[in-house]
């Protein structure tokens, strides 16, 4: 095409406006606004929860209840706001210690769930972990008559060690063999499950309640009625230690080579891995702890919260994790709050149904509609991410019509010349 023709059709399209600002259609306006500053995880958490609450809301109103009474009851029975009355030895304190002892292994869960997620890894396989920790720990040291100031130390250890063993054989899989670590976690939940039910039904289980023997006192991470003035309450041992275990993980992924590499390692493996990261051993390293922070989750449901392990089922705790990993953006800080949330939701959720007059079908499906909100904080960091992409193409399409638009000018002197003296351009190549 001529030079003319270049710039007749580029004053054409000025004129009528067809060339726009690329990303500047109003569709995208919400998307553009979440896109910048450090603030967006946090928006888009506060977004999930948003919507989440405004679902429950059209649920309660479905069938026929104050959604105001029911997040209060909800409240009420996680401790958090009083309740009208208390049974003897009860309070407000004794429910939110309770509160604090469900969120325990939800923590560490979330941080397992969180810190393979950073590495591009997702160990959907917790549940397994966690059961497979806390039946090691139940009969090595729960069953073996120690006192208090060894057994705890050591369930603790136990946790740690048999969570990190499951952790590195996954990423061997993975990094050695390149073995999906959704197939290799998911048989590993299977097995485990089975295994560990076989053993408890042939050599621990207890005849009345169908469980595992009760493990003792001892050995137990959560102190249990223990007296506060007229108070008896529970102290959960490891509340503390999960929150500092998230605060170091964070530290360590922000502030550390290992955390830049299994954050590198995340983005692009390939690209980590052209610029010297070994990623092999980085794979492993992330399941390593992601495994870790599963068998501390394991032992303080198992062996804390609880102090028998029914046979046969695996906990909802490994998988709704994954959620409150998402929901808090795989920030290991950030996974407090978002545990904090879910725990209070799942904690109150009896309380509220009996406080409320609410079915306990639909109490559970008020907790399922939160979990499936916050998984769904993912999907908008996707959109963000996608529309980001789309502007950044678009962008760099303007700017090459730019260039062809200018060269196309200069390329239109020469012919109109060439007319004027009547010769065609191929006459002035032969001459």
């Amino acid at each position: 095409m001529s030079g003319r023709g270049h710039t007749r059709t580029r004053t054409h399209a000025a004129v009528s406006g067809t060339r726009q600002t690329p990303g500047t259609s109003a569709a995208s306006l919400p998307l553009r606004i979440l896109r910048y500053g450090r603030t967006q995880p946090l928006l888009i958490s506060a977004i999930a929860v948003l919507l989440a609450l405004v679902a429950i809301s059209l649920v309660i109103i479905a069938v026929g209840k104050n959604p105001l009474q029911v997040f209060h009851s909800l409240l009420q029975g996680s401790g958090i706001v009083p309740k009208p009355r208390y049974a003897a030895g009860k309070a407000m304190i004794t429910d939110f210690l309770g509160l604090l002892d469900a969120m325990t292994p939800m923590l560490f869960a979330a941080l397992a769930v969180a810190i393979a997620f950073k590495a591009g890894l997702f160990n959907i396989g917790v549940s397994g972990q966690m059961l497979c920790a806390g039946f090691l720990a139940t009969i090595i040291v729960g069953y073996s008559g120690l006192g208090a100031l060894m057994a705890k130390p050591l369930v603790i250890l136990v946790g740690l060690l048999v969570g990190a063993a499951l952790g590195a054989f996954v990423g061997v899989l993975k990094a050695r063999w390149n073995i999906h670590e959704v197939v290799s976690t998911i048989m590993l939940n299977y097995i485990i499950q089975y295994v560990v039910s076989f053993f408890i039904k042939s050599s621990y289980i207890d005849p009345v309640s169908r469980s595992s023997r009760a493990i003792s006192s001892d050995a137990r991470l959560t102190l249990m009625n223990v007296p506060l003035g007229d108070l008896s309450t529970r102290i959960p041992l490891c509340f503390l230690l999960a929150v500092a275990v998230a605060v170091l993980l964070y530290l360590l992924l922000m502030k550390t080579r290992l955390g830049f590499e299994l954050r590198a390692v995340g983005a692009n493996r390939k690209a980590a891995q052209y610029s010297g990261v070994k990623s092999s051993r980085t794979l492993v390293t992330a399941m390593v702890l992601s495994g870790a922070c599963a068998g501390l989750a394991g032992v303080t449901y198992y062996l804390g919260y609880f102090n028998t392990i029914e046979p046969g089922n695996l906990t909802s705790v490994g998988f709704d994790s994954i959620a409150v990993a998402l929901l808090g953006n795989s920030n290991p800080v950030a996974c407090i709050l978002s545990s904090l949330l879910v725990s209070v939701l799942t904690f109150g959720s009896t309380y509220m149904s009996s406080a409320a007059g609410i079915s306990e079908y639909i109490a559970s499906l008020i907790v399922g509609i939160v979990l499936l909100f916050c998984a769904c904080s993912g999907f908008l960091q996707y959109l963000i991410n996608r529309d980001r992409s789309r502007g950044r193409t678009l962008h760099n399409v303007a700017e090459g019509e730019g260039r062809d638009d200018g060269e196309g000018e200069g390329d239109g002197e020469a012919p109109e010349a060439g007319e004027g003296d009547g010769k065609t351009p191929e006459a002035g190549e032969a001459s």
